[in-house]
């Protein structure tokens, strides 16, 4: 089974909508986990828009990669610059991968407009995430 790591910065926001998407639809081809370079908590809003989305991430926690340097991952994939950048050498063969999503958390505006650049984000990640899992997990399936 394929192990596969996503890192954020505060592993808040978008590495835990980027876990939740990837579990769903890699369903039991592979292992998934999210971690940041700094742990922040998870971000209530976060965990809102998903569970619009029939994903539910309430039971996620913030974790510091440090947590994983024993895994061998297949999988790296950073969701933001500042992991890409802080990203720690892991003593693996695993394939790097990178997409800067926008930071949910930074938006401005009235509570409707913030969860609105939530569901965005959200979305852009579903995106990702499927065509991820398709290209790497499960080639050949286009029903995700």
């Amino acid at each position: 089974m394929k192990k596969i790591l996503v890192l954020c910065t505060g592993n808040s926001c978008r590495s835990q909508m980027a876990e939740g998407y990837l579990k769903h639809f890699a369903g039991n081809k592979a292992e998934v986990f999210s971690a940041g370079v700094e742990r922040h908590g998870v971000n209530p809003k976060a965990v809102e828009v998903m569970k619009e989305d029939g994903i539910d991430i309430s039971h996620n926690t913030s974790k510091n990669v440090s947590r994983f340097h024993n895994i061998s991952f297949d999988y790296v994939i950073t969701v933001c610059d500042n992991a890409k950048e802080r990203c720690p050498v892991f003593p693996s063969t695993a394939k790097r991968f990178h997409h800067n999503f926008p930071d949910p958390a930074k938006a401005m505006g009235t509570k409707d407009e913030i969860m609105q650049q939530f569901r965005t984000v959200r979305d852009l990640i579903k995106q990702y995430c499927a065509a991820f899992i398709a290209l790497n997990i499960s080639p050949g399936n286009e029903t995700l």
